[in-house]
């Protein structure tokens, strides 16, 4: 029988209040990712180089799950991000794993590959998905990179909204990539949201160091963007990116 293929977590959170609502949990992250945002702030777990000078430093399975069964009665849940978490063919196990253990699970996703979305839905093994929706499907792979489909994040947003039984959409919001016409974009996806977070850009760390130099919108422009959306969604939420 072949075996089963296993996840490696390219670094642990251990204790988080916050990235979880309504548990307590920590952040399992996997490595590698579809997408190449200039602006992304965790470049060590999506490009390749970084991988590998961080390779020998990954835990693997047994290692995460003897830390798992350690924090039973202290954690509620676990948040799967990354990079990508979808990109592994051994996620569903992965989740099977942890809720057999009692846990609650939250993805983070970038939407990409609905399929694996769908089949963890089929399956029941979410309980909470975050989505990260980054600009209008027409400038998506301008932003993002030519690997994805637009019509697929379009997919991926409906089938959240009609299967997951908690979840959230939210958008780092940056002034020179984001005017009106992204926005009202924006706002056509997640139309009808159970819930949707708006972020500012942190030029601090970037995957493209040219975005250094990008800058967030004030706490001003965040509220008249906000404003936008609020009639089309049930609950707008600001948080730090």
């Amino acid at each position: 029988m072949q075996a089963k293929p296993r996840v490696r977590c390219s670094g642990v959170q251990p204790f988080t209040q916050i990235d979880f609502p309504g548990s307590i949990a920590c952040i399992a992250f996997l490595p590698g990712c579809t997408f190449r945002c200039g602006y992304c702030h965790n470049p060590e777990f999506v490009l390749p180089e970084r991988l590998k000078e961080t390779e020998e430093s990954w835990i693997d399975e047994d290692a995460f799950f003897a830390f798992l069964d350690r924090r039973r009665g202290l954690l509620d849940g676990v948040v799967i991000s990354g990079g990508e978490p979808t990109v592994h063919a051994g996620l569903p196990d992965f989740i099977r794993k942890i809720r057999e253990r009692g846990f609650r699970i939250k993805l983070d996703t970038n939407g990409s590959r609905p399929d694996v979305l769908r089949a963890l839905f089929d399956e029941r093994l979410l309980d909470y998905v975050a989505m990260d929706v980054k600009t209008s499907l027409e400038r998506y792979q301008e932003l993002v990179g030519p690997c994805v489909r637009p019509e697929a994040i379009r997919e991926s947003i409906q089938m959240i909204m009609e299967r997951s039984p908690e979840y959230e959409f939210r958008t780092t919001l940056v002034r020179e990539l984001h005017g009106a016409q992204e926005i009202q974009g924006l706002l056509e996806l997640v139309r009808g949201a159970r819930r949707y977070a708006l972020q500012a850009f942190r030029p601090a760390i970037t995957l493209d160091p040219a975005f250094a130099s990008y800058t967030a919108p004030d706490a001003i422009q965040m509220h008249v963007i906000g404003e936008q959306f609020r009639p089309y969604v049930q609950e707008l939420l600001f948080r730090e990116e």
